[in-house]
């Protein structure tokens, strides 16, 4: 399947600017409020789509993030683990020191406590070697075709993504994508996502053409109807959106800005 009916999500206790990942995130932006009207509004907005994401009829699972030590991304959980329907789970090699942090025992204790999930690829020594693959930040999975897209960057690297398709059994396709400053696009779900019979991507952020006629190839070829947005939609978070399933209903998640 390609989508699923379950999440789980991190309630922040220190959300907040992230210098740490600022240097390869050009999204990030400084805002003029305090850390405390920061975190309060984050808090608000989370439990605010929890509500939501339960009342469409998505069953979702609640971890409490601790204030110490601080973790400003806590909330991004799918940047150091991936769970998948075969019963094999990913732990991914991040980045920053703050990020590695964000492991949670409590999660991994969650998903063995379910029967199904039985194997554990474990990625994380590579990050003693400056090497970073971040969870489906820099993979976008094709599960009904098999298929695994990546935006290469300081924090998608070439040689993890094709090892862990390999061991996955998916096929790699990788390419490289910038913004309108020529700056690296840091994650590949910035700019792309794939849900039942589409993909929502920002083409014009693949500047090779020969790259960019590869990938529309590739998701053609899988019977995927291609949605373009501009990097003008990327720039307002379009390209992140995950599409989930109730049973009988296909639901897109995004943010009002998006939308």
């Amino acid at each position: 399947m390609q989508t699923t009916n379950t999440v789980f999500l991190v309630r922040p206790a220190s959300f907040s600017y992230n210098n740490q990942t600022a240097i390869s995130n050009a999204f990030q932006t400084i805002v003029a409020l305090s850390f405390a009207e920061v975190q309060a509004k984050a808090v608000e907005e989370f439990d605010a789509f929890v509500a939501r994401l339960r009342a469409e009829g998505i069953q979702v699972e609640v971890f409490e993030d601790t204030p110490a030590p601080v973790k400003p991304d806590a909330i991004f959980p799918n940047n150091w683990i991936s769970i998948h329907a075969d019963g094999t789970v990913v732990l991914y090699p991040m980045c920053t020191p703050n990020r590695r942090l964000e492991r949670k025992q409590a999660v991994l204790d969650w998903v063995e406590g379910k029967k199904s999930f039985n194997t554990i690829i474990d990625y994380t020594v590579y990050e003693d070697q400056g090497r970073f693959l971040e969870g489906t930040g820099s993979i976008i999975f094709d599960h009904l075709n098999k298929k695994g897209y990546a935006c290469l960057s300081p924090r998608t690297d070439q040689g993890l993504f094709e090892n862990l398709m390999v061991h996955l059994g998916y096929q790699a396709i990788y390419f490289n994508a910038s913004d309108e400053n020529g700056l690296a696009i840091y994650h590949s779900n910035v700019m792309m996502s794939i849900g039942t019979g589409f993909s929502v991507i920002c083409l014009e952020s693949i500047k090779s053409e020969e790259e960019r006629q590869k990938v529309v190839r590739e998701l053609q070829s899988s019977g995927l109807e291609l949605v373009a947005i501009s990097l003008e939609q990327v720039g307002h978070f379009a390209g992140n959106m995950l599409a989930l399933h109730t049973g009988a209903r296909q639901i897109l998640v995004l943010s009002q800005r998006a939308f």
